[in-house]
Order: structure tokens, then sequence, then C-alpha cells
């Protein structure tokens, strides 16, 4: 049996996302780099975003007896560990000051976190109303 989440924790799912997405992506607007970099980060976003998304599902679906074929599971561990690995090489090696990497290094983990949030809830809260 689930247990639909509170409201509180959904809404602090939604603001961890915003907060970490939105803040990224203006970080990156605003910042003094050549387009291909920011193109670089933004995709590292957006492969991580979905990453972590498929993981999370893939976790789940095992948990609950619903097959998930090895490969698959396998796949979305490994994208979402090389998108932090691909974030963490960038960051590495770019000329920015250090609490420009941290900014970005903290908006990116706020914003799997807050994906792997809104997912779990959003499949909580369909359960809960099948149950």
């Amino acid at each position: 049996m689930t247990q639909k989440p509170s409201p509180a924790f959904v809404g602090a799912s939604w603001v961890a996302l915003g907060t970490g997405m939105i803040g990224f992506i203006i970080g990156l607007w605003r910042a003094e780099m050549q387009l291909n970099e920011k193109g670089y980060y933004f995709t590292v976003l957006m492969f991580g975003l979905f990453a972590v998304i498929s993981l999370q599902k893939s976790v789940r679906d095992r948990l609950e007896g619903i097959k998930v074929t090895d490969i698959y599971y396998g796949l979305c561990w490994f994208c979402t560990v090389l998108t932090i690995v691909l974030l963490i090489v960038g960051l590495w090696n770019a000329t920015l000051l250090p609490s420009e990497k941290g900014f970005y290094a903290f908006a990116f983990l706020l914003s799997l976190f807050g994906a792997i949030t809104v997912q779990k809830n959003t499949r909580d809260t369909l359960n809960a109303g099948n149950s």
C-alpha cells in the first residue's frame, strides 16, 4: 500500500527541482563563457535529469516486482554516474572561480534530487489514487 505524499513534501520537491534548474540555467545565461561551454553544461543538466528520473523509475519498478531488464537498469546507473562525472570533469577544467564551480555543482545536485523526488511523489500519488 502506497501512502500519498504530503502537500508540503510535494511542494518542497518542486521547489528543489525549480530552484536547482532555474539557478543553474540563470547561472549559465549570465556566465562569461563561450556558447559551446554553455551548451555542454546545459546538455549535462538535461541528460542528468533524464537519467535520474529513469533510474528512480527502474529502481522503483524492481522493488514493486515489475520486470526491468538488467541492461536497462545498468544503463540507468551508468548514465546517472556519467552525468556526475561529466560535470566534475567540466568544472575541474573550467576557468571559473571556485565559488562559481561550487554554485554549478550544488545547483546540479539540487536539480537531480528534485527530479528524483518529483518522480517519486508523482508515482506515489498515482498509486495512492488507484488503491
